[in-house]
């Protein structure tokens, strides 16, 4: 999973991104405002520790968060009316989810591009940001598809209404501040905008970076609709004690967080959150080779769970074999399980759990 991060100027993004990546990250060279760094972060799932003592693989393989440090967002140095880079912009549509960090201390010697701290209003700009880069996408595509309509052979132009229509649509309720995933959209209009890979389509996360004793604001706090904050994650993180933290030894960084009454690490506060806003679940396989821990949106069905291991097991797929994850620990094999009745065999529309323990068995 893809994860795109950005801010204003002096917002501690690029702390956050050290912070959740612990320093192990690498430089993909310019884009636009500056260079990108990107970070790949073990997602430890806990069930794998406890399937490894039953299995004994050769890997357990958990999952991964691959973390993208944009430059920041700064309408002083962005050319004409585009705050965002065409690369940043490329980044962005690609990610599966974005991370908006804002900033929430005062701080003499680091000045707010803006002059002054107002949470609310940075989360409002970055939003408008996103809503003005699907404008420039929609407009450009009205365009485009208007001149085609009036090209095209009179026996063609019907079907190539209804996508304009559509653009028309999502552009009118952007234009009055309605992000494209909080608008009523049919399943067809919503295909017909696949391909834009609009930015305020996308599930949407806020970090606010706070001072160490500062109290964490929600945006029921900062005043916004459930128009807009509908959907958005909101996550409270220290930017420099989690980087100081993350650059310490386990045991140190352990040390310290015992003594100073600290929560979990904020890589996982993050990760938790990520997987609440894009709506993930993880199933899990079993074996001598590998267990492995996979994640998938709530609510896929078996048959197309079965293609994020391989894509031909969708096209392959007879059936699952399934136990919870509670299930098996209880149980101690897969055998006593279907001893038990608790191992279920499962057909191509089954709506996967998390912890589901699945062997799939595909017609090669």
């Amino acid at each position: 999973m893809d994860i795109a991060i950005i801010g204003l100027p002096q917002s501690g993004k690029t702390t956050i991104f050290n912070a959740l990546t612990a320093g192990n990250s690498t430089s993909t060279g310019a884009g636009g405002a500056g260079p990108m760094q990107v970070g790949v972060v073990k997602v430890i799932d806990p069930r794998l520790a406890v399937l490894n003592d039953i299995y004994h693989p050769k890997k357990v393989i958990h999952p991964e968060i691959k973390y993208w440090d944009l430059p920041p967002l700064d309408r002083e140095s962005a050319s004409s009316n585009q705050i965002l880079s065409g690369r940043q912009r490329n980044i962005l549509q690609a990610a599966d989810a974005l991370f908006l960090v804002v900033r929430t201390f005062e701080d003499p010697a680091l000045l707010h591009p803006l002059e002054t701290i107002d949470p609310g209003r940075d989360v409002s700009m970055l939003l408008e940001e996103l809503a003005l880069a699907d404008l420039q996408s929609l407009e450009g595509a009205e365009k485009r598809l208007d001149d085609g309509i009036k090209k095209a052979k009179p026996a063609d132009r019907p079907a190539m209404v209804p996508q304009l229509e559509t653009i028309q649509k999502v552009k009118a309720a952007l234009e009055d501040g309605i992000p494209a995933k909080s608008q009523k959209l049919t399943p067809s209009e919503t295909l017909a905008l696949v391909d834009f890979q609009l930015l305020t389509s996308k599930p949407v996360m806020v970090g606010f970076n706070t001072g160490e004793s500062e109290t964490v604001p929600t945006f029921e706090s900062l005043g916004f609709t459930s128009d807009v904050a509908g959907g958005l994650g909101e996550v409270g993180i220290c930017a420099k004690l989690e980087e100081d933290l993350a650059m310490m030894d386990a045991a140190e960084s352990e040390e310290f967080r015992e003594a100073m009454g600290l929560e979990e690490p904020a890589v996982e506060r993050v990760k938790q959150v990520c997987y609440n806003t894009v709506g993930l679940v993880s199933f899990l396989t079993v074996g001598e080779d590998e267990v492995r821990a996979w994640p998938v949106r709530t609510g896929i069905e078996a048959q197309m769970a079965a293609g994020t291991i391989h894509t031909d097991f969708t096209r392959g797929f007879i059936r699952a074999e399934v136990i919870a994850y509670e299930d098996l620990i209880r149980c101690g094999s897969l055998a006593q399980g279907r001893k038990e009745g608790v191992l279920r065999s499962e057909g191509k529309t089954y709506e996967v759990k998390d912890g589901d323990v699945i062997n799939f068995l595909i017609n090669t």
